[in-house]
């Protein structure tokens, strides 16, 4: 049965309009890029497919552009429509930390540290930078290291957010093994970087650990 002889209600644009997209489970918000099935199927048969095939959402839109080239039912112009639908989503993460919601919103940050840090095979530590009000000033990958870890130097970091200017900072980095859980050494630099970081006031709000599933707030635990 085509989509278009489905219940008007489960159509999934009609579902989006009607419930909002959080109503749409991952085969039916991709099946609104697909636009139509491959041959025999409609296009969210095909996008169960392709999701059972690649294992789930998030490795199949961690993939390179042009990997998804290659996938039967996507080709280059549905590899451009999902990449710019990842960026978009990621330049309005990045638009609600530059009006200052950081704080208002500590989550927001959460998620924009796991959409730069999360898909990465190495582990990177990254830092976002804010002005008095909390707004932000700059985003960058400091450190970098193997699958066993990076190192920091917390005097780089107080280094370069004297010279964003910065009134406060948060930082975060991801764990490859995909657990969000703090190690010790985790907990020891953290210590480390907002003592260094308090030295210039600068004040450290947040850490975050990237791995699968939500981003880990060491804030909230306690640990900042």
């Amino acid at each position: 049965m085509h989509i278009r002889d489905w219940p008007e209600t489960e159509r999934p644009r009609e579902k989006l309009l009607a419930r909002g997209p959080g109503s749409l489970s991952d085969a039916e918000l991709l099946a609104l890029f697909l636009g139509s099935g491959i041959a025999g199927s409609d296009a969210v048969a095909s996008a169960r497919g392709l999701l059972a095939g690649q294992g789930g959402l998030r490795r199949l839109l961690d993939r390179d552009p042009k990997a998804l080239t290659g996938l039967r039912g996507i080709g280059p112009a549905r590899a451009c429509l999902l990449a710019a639908a990842l960026e978009l989503g990621q330049r309005h993460l990045a638009a609600q930390l530059e009006r200052g919601e950081a704080l208002g919103d500590p989550a927001c940050a959460g998620r924009y540290f796991a959409q730069r840090l999360r898909s990465l095979q190495h582990e990177v530590f990254a830092v976002l930078y804010l002005d008095t009000r909390h707004r932000a000033l700059g985003f960058e990958e400091l450190f970098r290291g193997g699958i066993d870890g990076a190192e920091v130097h917390p005097r780089i970091l107080v280094q370069r957010a004297l010279a964003h200017g910065a009134a406060a900072a948060i930082i975060g980095h991801n764990h490859p093994s995909g657990s969000p859980e703090p190690s010790a050494a985790d907990r020891a630099v953290t210590a480390r970087i907002k003592q260094a970081l308090a030295l210039v006031d600068v004040r450290l709000l947040d850490h975050f650990v990237i791995g699968d599933g939500p981003p880990t707030s060491m804030a909230q635990r306690g640990l900042v």
